[in-house]
């Protein structure tokens, strides 16, 4: 399985047979390998890569990064975890974006875009009540919430809250292009979370 941890840079159009088709551009990687996980050490198999400048390292970082060369010790600002049996990887190895290939299909995880404190309509879809005459100030309320035989609200009603922030995983997105010398991919339709924030990539 390949993977890799990349930052969300914008999102763009390319031309495919006369046919524009909106992508979001991903600046990923280099990534270092911080850590091997094994079965008889952690009960686990998993290998953690680091992305991001990190201006500085505190101890208990620097003690954990105290296998890497001092030279990319301050590129680990987010450290991300992958389940993978059976890798040849070693803590200092280096993952580039030329593990993909351009039509791979790829999933990514990252964290949506916070919303705050919103209503039913915009929250769940709900419709409202009907805008005809007479409805006042009603259009977006959420109705009744209640049941008449247990006499209280069921947990898990849909209601007004606090919406986005959430880890949200968008699956089967085609990379259409992948630049290696800037540490770029192209990848079909969009993906979760703002500009700038971290995503995780992986293969499917």
């Amino acid at each position: 399985m390949a993977f890799i941890l990349g930052k969300k840079i914008e999102m763009t159009q390319v031309f495919q047979d006369d046919n524009v088709v909106p992508v979001t551009k991903i600046e990923a990687g280099p990534c270092w390998v911080t850590q091997i996980k094994t079965t008889e050490k952690d009960k686990y198999e998993a290998i953690q890569i680091g992305l991001g400048l990190q201006k500085k390292i505190n101890k208990p970082l620097g003690g954990h990064l105290k296998n890497l060369p001092e030279q990319v010790k301050t590129q680990n600002r987010w450290l991300r975890e992958f389940r993978v049996s059976g890798s040849d990887l070693k803590v200092g190895d280096q993952i580039n974006v030329d593990i993909f290939q351009k039509g791979e299909k790829v999933k990514i995880i990252g964290t949506s875009k916070g919303k705050g404190f919103q209503g039913g309509v915009k929250r769940h879809g709900f419709a409202g009540a009907t805008k005809s005459h007479g409805t006042k100030h009603a259009l977006r309320e959420p109705g009744s919430i209640g049941a008449t035989a247990p006499q209280r609200v069921f947990k898990g009603m849909r209601m007004a809250g606090r919406m986005g922030g959430e880890q949200t995983t968008a699956l089967n997105l085609e990379i259409i292009d992948i630049q290696p010398e800037k540490n770029i991919i192209l990848v079909k339709g969009a993906v979760p979370g703002m500009r700038g924030s971290l995503l995780e990539i992986k293969s499917i």
